[in-house]
């Protein structure tokens, strides 16, 4: 067998896992098709390509979760987990909406460190390898995402920062659908004067108007704290110059203010690791 005959009979395979670990099909054949370009221009010997071909499908899924997610591994606290709480949880066939609520929790190293070892079965020496990371501390991203996963939240819990989160991540991903379906009916965006002289619009109403500022766009905002309230802010070389203020009502965005003024970007504070306090 040839090496395009091989990566063939892998590719179904590739692509289903890519598909679990990103919840985006489109996305996963793109990871497919790099996948055998890298196969294809590496002058490396390859004694086991299934497993070759699964560590690099797995690496270029871990790249584009951290570019969705742009908080770095090293911010992370790998704590030691609680007792797993559902040893046996099945979510193999769990795809869809419930499954994405659930993979949206986690950190991109917990993503797919649960994905491989709860979907597809692969051991901890095997998933540390892929992630560059010692297999203790694999298994504790695992057991980490585990409990995450089946955590009982109140719908209060849900509303304020995961309403923010994908908001902003279907900003970046041009998901205009997504952000039409986010945004309260009569949600308003409004800037202060400092936000103002920074470029921002002075006010905009209505779903679509703001949907079609955002659309595509924010890539370089990140998830931020002010006060106690979850947000995201522009950042430029690593300072927040402009925060996006959320007001959540019932589950959707009801305004969105642009806020640059010194005062209130003192109290801006990166959210990293857990988004809850």
């Amino acid at each position: 067998m040839n090496q395009t005959e091989a990566f063939a009979a892998e590719r179904p395979r590739l692509v289903a896992l890519a598909t679990r670990v990103l919840a985006d099909a489109n996305e996963a054949e793109d990871v497919a098709q790099q996948a055998w370009l890298r196969l294809h221009h590496t002058d490396a010997q390859i004694d086991n390509l299934p497993a070759w071909l699964t560590t690099v499908t797995t690496r270029l899924c871990l790249d584009r979760l951290r570019a969705r997610i742009p908080v770095p591994d090293s911010d992370l606290e790998f704590a030691e987990p609680a007792p797993d709480p559902a040893d046996d949880i099945a979510l193999a066939d769990a795809v869809g909406i419930a499954l994405q609520v659930v993979l949206d929790r986690l950190s991109p190293a917990e993503r797919v460190a649960f994905v491989l070892h709860d979907s597809f079965g692969f051991g901890f020496p095997t998933i540390a390898a892929m992630l560059d990371v010692s297999p203790a501390a694999a298994r504790k991203l695992a057991s980490r995402a585990r409990a995450k996963a089946t955590q009982p939240r109140s719908e209060d819990a849900l509303a304020d920062w995961e309403v923010v989160d994908a908001f902003m991540a279907a900003a970046r991903e041009g998901d205009f659908s997504r952000l039409i379906e986010l945004l309260a009916p009569d949600a308003v965006v409004a800037g202060d004067e400092a936000a103002v002289r920074m470029g921002t619009p002075e006010r905009m109403a209505g779903k679509t108007e703001i949907a079609t500022f955002f659309n595509g766009a924010a890539h370089a905002a990140l998830p931020v704290y002010v006060g106690d309230r979850a947000g995201s802010a522009w950042f430029d070389k690593g300072v927040a110059r402009v925060l996006f203020d959320f007001t959540v009502v019932d589950g959707a965005v009801r305004r969105i203010d642009f806020r640059a003024a010194a005062d209130v970007l003192d109290q801006v504070v990166r959210r990293t690791g857990d988004h809850r306090r």
